[in-house]
């Protein structure tokens, strides 16, 4: 958890609809709630408008709210003020957000979404991904920055850099920008204003006086181990997370090590709980208990030192004693459900702060919340909402989801759906019912065969006939595979587990990691897969390149393998055998006619945006799921926009739904998307997979 890890779908595609799909219709939806949020309904309308038709809304985002209606992605710090406001570093919007007590969310300091190092007020300021948060007496925040810095921020959100340099990584003791560090990911201040800081690619922990001079205190840079020591002769191997006693005693989370490190103010190190190097979920006194990944910590004015202890889904309690229990939560049980004590659920807690009132409050990066814990154990979600992720079949909300991606629809109005990190394909029955339809949820492989004892690994996407036979891009397996309506599965083409760009027939061919499927009037099967390649397979297994050339990126319009494409997300294909392509890495729309005559229909290769307009004045951002209506116009899912766009077939682009880099699926006559994936086209809809939801886009054709 050291690595930054942006939220950005694995791999985007989308689905083609063929003539008989565009005529079915989805039936008028239920109302639904989502982990007890009750959510808007459509209605009767003629208007645009997102209803949810399976699955959950929750998950990350960047959209300020109250409570259930904010969003965040991956907290990482907190601190709380005087007034029991909390402070949160969002670390994957780049901004600290301000949580008031009765859980209205804003963005305090930062742009959501704008990395970078820029000193400023409020949205002025630029992070370059927040790690860790601390505050002072005096009601100022210290920031370490994921950009080797220290920045420091007053009340009024003016934003300074006090030490480090931005982007340049190194170890060097000195004062201000002389001094340098390595993905600093914790800090904490004491009752004389010096910063510490656990700069944690270097391995040690260091010390920033208010005047800005920086000393190595403990370790040596470059050295890891778990050794208890003095001054350099002490090793961390991977210290994140910092806490100060009334004494001034810091408290270090070793997380690789999976121990509560002690050091004095001098630097003298000692093992406070846990033994170095062997995890696992045991109360106990010292070096009895042991941790999985601790993170966050937080002392009470008792001076018990609570934990977040990522991987054991639980708040770790350590009295001064030394003595670990578990808190909240229950080890080997992830999930994210109010209650107390053990009966609460976390899913991967990394950071934690508490107020003058003995309440903690944990950020909860998987499930994007930040929860609150009374002194008794009482555990609610003050803000957020969480992913309802799993396996689940059932009706509308009640079903659950693992990152859905390709999505088609047969002539019945049946909506088939590629459950990518489920390795499962799941059905939608017009009765809203969700079925598991081929393949085992969690267990994946490449098995031919019918129903649940059929394997699929990371299935990414669905091309559906009007009869009901869906053609999987089964990515892992670098394999086409084909499922008829009874869920019998069968390999078309490829070898499983074996990648290459070799055209063939059936297992003679290759492909590599094949994102996206799309299907003909008659029966041709269209990929496209890492190679830079597009791909057709005939009815009989016979696999063809007709554009691009494998392992070429590049954004050269030509004929067959003259073309160069950069990452092809999507592929679609019209009535009159026109392919259309996501080319996500160039930011275009690539149109493919017959015989292989490639042309950018819209966007401009290089160029990252969001702006309407025709041909190259459009702008796109990580274009991925496509399809196309009856007309021909085509619908495009602008992942990183977080929006829906339509293109007439002389290229010219508008935004039909959500706003450019606002991220929360939002239902209604306004709609809003984190993260869209895939889409296919049913009647006058559109339906949409996002995050772990499938939406439908009511009246987006009309």
């Amino acid at each position: 958890m050291g690595d930054r890890a942006k939220v950005w779908p694995r791999r985007v595609a989308s689905i083609t609809c063929v003539a008989v799909v565009v005529a079915c219709s989805l039936p008028k939806l239920p109302a639904l709630s989502d982990g007890g949020v009750a959510l808007p309904s459509c209605g009767s309308g003629s208007g645009i408008c997102l209803a949810l038709l399976a699955g959950g809304i929750g998950g990350p985002g960047n959209v300020d709210g109250t409570g259930s209606a904010a969003r965040f992605q991956d907290p990482k710090g907190m601190a709380v003020d005087a007034a029991g406001n909390i402070y949160v570093a969002d670390f994957g919007n780049d901004v600290i957000r301000k949580i008031t007590p009765a859980g209205v969310v804003t963005t305090f300091a930062g742009m959501t979404g704008v990395a970078g190092s820029a000193d400023g007020t409020g949205s002025a300021a630029q992070f370059g991904g927040a790690f860790a948060l601390a505050a002072d007496a005096a009601g100022n925040f210290w920031v370490a920055d994921y950009l080797d810095t220290i920045r420091e921020v007053t009340p009024d959100g003016t934003v300074t850099t006090i030490a480090g340099v931005a982007g340049m990584e190194g170890s060097a003791d000195g004062t201000g920008s002389a001094a340098l560090f390595a993905v600093p990911e914790g800090i904490a201040v004491d009752g004389s204003g010096n910063i510490w800081v656990a700069d944690t690619a270097n391995y040690v922990i260091r010390m920033v006086t208010p005047a800005g001079v920086v000393t190595t205190v403990a370790g040596r840079a470059g050295a890891t181990g778990i050794t208890d020591g003095t001054g350099s002769a002490a090793r961390f191997e991977f210290p994140t997370n910092l806490a100060v006693d009334p004494s001034g005693n810091i408290y270090i989370s070793d997380t690789q090590a999976a121990t509560i490190r002690k050091m004095t103010p001098q630097g003298d190190v000692s093992t406070f709980a846990g033994l170095g190097g062997v995890t696992g979920s045991t109360d106990g006194v010292g070096s009895a208990a042991r941790f999985s990944s601790p993170y966050g910590l937080a002392f009470d004015a008792a001076g018990n030192l609570f934990v977040a202890d990522a991987n054991n889904w639980a708040v770790r309690k350590i009295t001064p004693s030394g003595l670990v229990s578990t808190f909240v939560g229950t080890a080997a049980a992830p999930g994210s459900a109010d209650g107390t004590g053990s009966a609460a659920r976390f899913d991967s807690p990394t950071t934690i702060a508490i107020d003058a009132a003995g309440n903690l409050y944990v950020g909860d990066a998987y499930a994007e919340t930040v929860r609150k814990v009374t002194p008794a154990g009482v555990v609610t979600t003050l803000a957020g909402l969480a992913q309802a992720e799993g396996s689940a079949d059932g009706v509308g909300s009640a079903a659950l989801f693992a990152a859905p991606g390709g999505v088609g629809v047969d002539g019945a109005g049946t909506v088939y759906v590629a459950d990518v990190q489920n390795s499962t394909i799941r059905t939608i029955a017009p009765s809203d019912m969700v079925s598991t339809l081929a393949g085992s949820a969690g267990i994946t492989g490449s098995a031919d065969g019918t129903g649940a004892s059929a394997r699929f690994f990371d299935p990414e996407s669905v091309a559906v006939s009007g009869s009901g036979v869906a053609y999987v891009a089964d990515s892992e397996n670098h394999t086409i595979r084909a499922v008829t309506p009874q869920g019998v599965v069968t390999t078309l083409a490829g070898l499983a587990r074996n990648a290459g760009s070799a055209d063939g027939v059936g297992s003679g061919a290759r492909f590599n990691l094949p994102y996206d499927t799309a299907l003909d009037g008659s029966g041709n099967v269209y990929v496209v897969d890492a190679s830079n390649t597009v791909r057709e397979i005939t009815p009989d297994g016979t696999v063809t390149t007709i554009a691009g050339s494998p392992g070429m990126a590049g954004s050269s319009d030509g004929t067959g393998s003259a073309a160069r494409f950069h990452a092809p997300h999507g592929v679609t294909v019209d009535a009159a055998g026109n392919l259309y392509v996501t080319d996500a890495g160039n930011y275009t729309i690539r149109k493919i006619a017959p015989g292989g005559v490639v042309t950018t229909l819209a966007g401009s290769a290089g160029t990252y945006g969001s702006a309407d307009g025709t041909g190259s004045a459009a702008l796109f951002a990580g274009p991925s799921g496509i399809a196309v209506d009856a007309a021909g116009n085509l619908y495009v899912c602008d992942n990183p926009n977080a929006t829906i766009r339509k293109i007439t077939p002389a290229g010219a682009v508008t935004t039909i739904a959500g706003t450019a880099g606002v991220k929360t699926i939002k239902l209604g006559t306004s709609p809003g998307f984190s993260y869209p994936k895939r889409v296919a086209i049913a009647g006058d809809s559109l339906v949409i997979t996002d995050s772990n939801a499938v939406l439908v886009l009511e009246h987006a054709l009309q």
